[in-house]
């Protein structure tokens, strides 16, 4: 039974409920090949990782992914920095947004495309403020109970 080409590998799900997501970007990652084995076996951790520009190139900081067992000697560093892969375009929108707006990129979702290749979906954000994350928690809660409640009764 073959695994869903397109099934996440990792999800930051935090970062949905601290950030207002603004515009989203897919990244192709400059990995190792040691990563990428790893990555395929599920294994990889955004949650604590973030996204910042160094120059005129953007890097995925912080992201774990572990050392692959069978690479032994030629093992990769489980969190060294990653190069992300974007057309100078985009790069030149997303340093305007956080140099200029103090916007933040952050990591949502890495997975697979169709083709096999490894991606990071990466969203510009600005970050909420406390009552609005009580907004966000109240409309959840709501959105599940209402969806207990047809169950139940319609």
């Amino acid at each position: 039974m073959a695994k869903d080409p397109n099934a996440a590998v990792a999800v930051n799900r935090r970062a949905r409920f601290d950030y207002e997501i603004e515009e989203t970007f897919e990244a192709g990652l400059s990995l190792l090949g040691s990563e990428v084995k790893s990555l395929r076996n599920g294994r990889a951790n955004i949650a604590e990782s973030y996204v910042g520009p160094e120059g005129d190139e953007i890097y995925l900081i912080n992201a774990d992914i572990p050392p692959y067992s069978g690479a032994n000697q030629f093992n990769h560093e489980p969190r060294r920095k990653r190069k992300l892969l974007l057309k100078r375009k985009e790069i030149g929108v997303l340093l305007g947004a956080v140099t200029r707006e103090g916007r933040t990129i952050i990591p949502l979702k890495l997975y697979f495309n169709n083709r096999g290749l490894a991606k990071l979906l990466i969203g510009l954000a600005k970050g909420k403020k406390t009552i609005d994350k009580r907004e966000t928690q109240k409309q959840r809660d709501w959105n599940r109970q209402k969806s207990r409640l047809m169950k139940n009764y319609g």
